[in-house]
């Protein structure tokens, strides 16, 4: 069955979400290491209480920090957790890194995630999509809705700023959590995905992490490295000696070139297509 609670004047309520949760009968949550999976893992808890599975998909092309972090969200709201293979490099058109690889990426993830549910008796299958990820191009929702998977909090007209509110009320453990996407969005498109390069981003990622920044992406583009930090956080990482450090410890990792996006962070998927 789907999820309706939007009205035309007002996003849904909290309440009108669990109420059509729990008329729709034993759940699984694709659960992230984001906020907007966690806000769903927990409305879906309200209404099911233990009848809800949450579910996080362990491939090379996601960060170990995401798979702990959604751990930490599971334990937080009692939430029964399953962590579930799902390796997207198996497929030959998504290692080719062209225009449909998230949809090739959500593609496997959703049939190995409806395999798990197939074997718990799960009714309905649920995702964290929101109002503002339709702004975006978004292959990979076309994936989740080929697979069947609902989506609540856009059901509900909910955006960032709702998602956001509601887990501070609840006090989740990454309510404030920066949004992060896999590994591979920072790969240049048309660029080969292999799990050495994806390897190498995850540790180079670290780097920054381990220094205190809050949000970092490593874009690649052949055998360069090109580093955001939050636009908050540029001025602390124009430091000359901060660069230097960072960028001999990236060199290590195995990036011959680094370079340093003045602007700061952008939501954009990786780099300018290689030709």
């Amino acid at each position: 069955m789907g999820i309706a609670v939007a009205r035309a004047d007002r996003p849904g309520s909290s309440g009108e979400i669990v109420a059509a949760l729990r008329a729709g009968g034993r759940a699984l949550v694709a659960l992230s290491g984001g906020v907007d999976s966690a806000v769903v893992g927990a409305l879906a808890r309200t209404a099911l209480g233990g009848d809800v599975l949450a579910a996080t998909v362990v491939s090379t092309s996601v960060a170990r920090s995401e798979v702990e972090a959604a751990a930490e969200v599971a334990r937080a709201l009692g939430l029964d957790h399953r962590l579930v293979d799902a390796e997207p490099l198996e497929d030959a058109a998504y290692r080719a890194n062209g225009p449909d690889r998230c949809y090739r990426c959500r593609a496997v993830e959703t049939s190995a995630l409806r395999e798990l549910g197939a074997r718990e008796r799960v009714a309905q299958y649920l995702d964290g999509i929101h109002r503002d990820d339709l702004g975006d191009d978004r292959p990979g929702i076309r994936a989740m809705d080929e697979a069947g998977f609902l989506h609540p909090l856009l059901a509900a007209g909910w955006g960032k700023a709702e998602v956001r509110e509601h887990a501070r009320t609840l006090g989740l453990p990454n309510a404030d959590r920066p949004s992060n996407a896999c590994l591979a969005s920072r790969v240049a498109r048309g660029m080969p995905i292999t799990p050495e390069l994806l390897r190498r981003i995850e540790l180079a990622e670290r780097v920054l992490y381990a220094r205190g920044f809050r949000r970092v992406r490593v874009r690649v583009r052949g055998a360069e490295a090109r580093v955001e930090v939050d636009r908050s956080e540029v001025d602390r990482f124009d430091a000359p000696a901060l660069r230097t450090e960072v960028a001999a410890q990236l060199a290590e990792v195995g990036f011959l070139s680094v370079a340093f996006d003045p602007t700061g962070y952008s939501a954009r998927d990786a780099l300018p297509t290689v030709r």
